[in-house]
């Protein structure tokens, strides 16, 4: 009786929310199809809270006993085919392969599956969520939905007909569906299947992790020890082709134990849904008090924050142009899935390496997906055999697949081969990387290749004070110009971004990081500055958190005058020999560069005041690269002298202004519709 009340109300479900009349449609392309079928799969989508209201027994058997719910749902559907007529060619109830697609499950711990969280439950046979970071995928490959069995002795009434069907369930191997030891129930023979009616789905095999698990590759010390292990995910059919590297999902499915060389836990995923992160939205008090108190200039506010910033690592005041640099790439990071990310690369030329790479280390903690890439692994997608035997190719993910939507830290450009180094630039110049699947290695008959986009910005240094490369730095004639012939030309124009960062140089006084390293040495776990403690880590994780998902646009003015700026700047920098020193990038960054700079300021527009720091960093990098041209600027233009008071605000502001009057006239001069820009040009 209480079976045959679970299918009474199966089917009001089925009626009340549409599904029956959805069943009915797929039974009529079954129906109208000239194919013989020894399967009829169905998809039916469960609304758990939905029937728990109709029948709680039956929401009880969809939430804790899937398998015998589907029967449930199997007999009803297999009635109303006979009642209704739908399927002329169906013959028993087992050729009705039936799938519930949950939308969703209660939001109770006991139904979350925490990755962190030992031993995992592979045993009950029940939904669970999990939510992980996909860090490898295999290709997509075939597995048998469904299979007709006959009995081998033709005087066996089971010779004929359809009563032996095997269909996949959960957690099953090829093997459990298909194999050749099984017997008939009536007569002990063998049975033998009937190959002309397998039937074949798709199948992947996902590796994911959960997102506390990034805290591996961000290279934080604390001294306390823990492990992570990534969970594989079995998609199949619908689900195939649903996750990418890099991103972030929610997975219903039931945990199950797969036996293979090493026995290992895996889920079999009944649905898998992009998960969006969730937006901070909580400003400090005392940052807000701050940018009202500097509100009445659009330079202020940021120079502050970059004056303070990370003072747990550098003295207030010093490598300011560094770390505005850094704040900027920082708040173009996105949580976003967006397809085109607003990428800034920085390339660090130093002599203190130790205390540039603490720096960097300590920012690319600031956002969710910031990953400190370990010299001993790949940067870039590779290739491996899967370990579950199903012939498909495992494409593990790299650093910087894994850093997506933000900040890939590779540290010394000079620990990696040339050949790294050539596959760098290449994603550099192209924000993708394409992996190669030679067919004869993975005993496949043809060559594959995947292409994925490479949505991360990349920060790299290399040290210029090592003996061998003093000893081999070339004397440039041109102004302004720094030796780079060490590093691959190309490899250096395609970082957006090539900062100087020299300790003794007047911005970096050499005696206030002394005090600081020696008094942090005494006391690591002290806060030296005041701004330390107004302005704390915390504070800046959500400062950032919130400025990054600001949607900005530009003035009419501002973007006249990025694209005045950029099309005078390829003007000055062109000679016959090799053509425009700036490549078509040159513009993209710009505009990254502005709109980071008006983020930062926690701005919804775009002002000329912001593209004027953008041209000014850009500028500073091309003389660099290149030399001093008729714009000229100053190593330190952005920050001319040390903030150490409103007074020193001031005479920043009004040294900006000046430079922002320079930046007008050279685009009146050489920009646009001037006698000396060519209608070629």
């Amino acid at each position: 009786m209480s079976n045959l009340k679970m299918k009474e109300a199966a089917l009001i479900y089925l009626d009340r929310s549409g599904r029956l009349q959805k069943f009915i449609e797929d039974c009529k392309y079954y129906n109208d199809s000239k194919q013989s079928y020894a399967v009829y799969r169905f998809n039916i989508l469960i609304n758990p809270s939905d029937v728990v209201e109709l029948d709680a027994e039956l929401g009880n058997h969809i939430l804790h006993q899937p398998l015998k719910a589907a029967q449930v749902f199997q007999s009803v559907c297999f009635i109303a085919v006979k009642t209704l007529s739908l399927i002329g060619q169906l013959q028993t109830e087992t050729q009705i392969n039936i799938v519930l697609k949950l939308t969703h499950l209660p939001p109770l711990p006991s139904y979350g599956l925490d990755l962190c969280k030992f031993p995992l439950d592979y045993t009950s046979q029940r939904f669970y969520m999990m939510q992980g970071i996909v860090i490898a995928m295999t290709t997509v490959t075939k597995y048998t939905q469904g299979a007709r069995f006959l009995c081998s002795d033709e005087a066996c009434p089971l010779s004929q007909g359809f009563q032996y069907i095997r269909v996949h369930v959960p957690g099953a191997t090829e093997s459990a569906t298909v194999r050749n030891d099984f017997l008939c129930k009536l007569c002990a023979s063998s049975l033998q299947e009937d190959r002309k009616f397998r039937v074949l789905g798709d199948k992947q095999i996902v590796e994911v992790i959960t997102a506390k698990a990034l805290r591996a590759f961000q290279g934080v010390s604390n001294n306390q020890q823990f492990r992570f292990q990534s969970l594989t995910v079995f998609l199949r059919d619908e689900s195939v082709n649903k996750a990418s590297i890099g991103n972030e999902y929610k997975i219903i499915g039931i945990p199950t134990c797969v036996k293979t060389s090493q026995s290992a836990v895996c889920i079999e995923a009944n649905s898998i849904t992009f998960c969006n992160p969730k937006v901070s939205s909580g400003i400090s008090d005392n940052f807000i008090r701050l940018l009202s108190l500097t509100s009445s200039s659009c330079w202020k506010f940021t120079a502050i924050l970059a004056n303070i910033f990370a003072s747990q690592v550098v003295p207030p005041g010093t490598y300011n142009l560094l770390k505005l640099c850094l704040l900027l790439s920082l708040v173009q990071t996105s949580d976003r899935n967006k397809e085109l990310q607003d990428c800034l690369d920085i390339l660090i030329i130093t002599n203190d390496t130790l205390l540039v790479d603490r720096l960097l280390n300590f920012s690319v903690n600031l956002v969710p997906r910031g990953i400190h890439h370990p010299v001993s692994s790949e940067i870039f997608p590779t290739l491996s055999r899967n370990k579950y035997g199903t012939g498909a190719v495992s494409i593990q993910a790299g650093s910087a697949l894994l850093a997506k939507g933000g900040i890939c830290f590779i540290g010394d450009l000079s620990l990696h081969r040339k050949d790294k180094l050539e596959q760098l630039q290449s994603v550099l110049e192209s924000r993708s990387i394409t992996v190669y699947i030679p067919g004869k290695k993975f005993g496949d008959d043809i060559d594959q290749q995947m292409t994925f986009p490479v949505q991360c910005s990349f920060w790299s240094f290399v040290d210029m004070d090592s003996s061998s490369r003093r000893n081999a730095q070339k004397t440039s004639t041109l102004i302004g110009q720094m030796d780079c012939s060490l590093i691959p030309a190309n490899l250096v124009e395609a970082f957006g971004l090539l900062i100087n960062c020299n300790e003794s140089s007047p911005c970096n006084p050499l005696l206030p990081t002394l005090q600081h390293t020696l008094k942090k040495a005494t006391d690591p776990e002290g806060l030296l500055y005041v701004a330390s403690e107004q302005f704390t880590t915390e504070d800046f994780k959500k400062l950032l958190a919130f400025a990054k998902n600001l949607n900005v646009e530009f003035s009419l003015e501002a973007e006249r005058m990025v694209h005045g700026y950029y099309l005078a700047s390829r003007r000055i920098r062109t000679d016959s020999t090799c053509g425009s020193k700036l490549s078509a990038s040159a513009l993209k960054y710009l505009v990254s560069l502005s709109e980071a700079h008006a983020r930062l300021n926690l701005r919804n527009q775009v002002l000329k005041e912001d593209v004027l720091i953008a041209a000014l960093l850009f500028e500073t990098s091309l003389t660099l690269k290149y030399g001093a041209a008729l714009f000229c600027v100053a190593p330190n233009a952005v920050f001319p002298s040390e903030l150490y008071n409103e007074e020193h605000l001031e005479q920043r502001d009004s040294y900006l202004t000046q430079c922002l009057q320079q930046l007008q006239q050279f685009i009146a001069t050489y920009g646009p519709g001037t006698a000396v820009f060519s209608s070629d040009e």
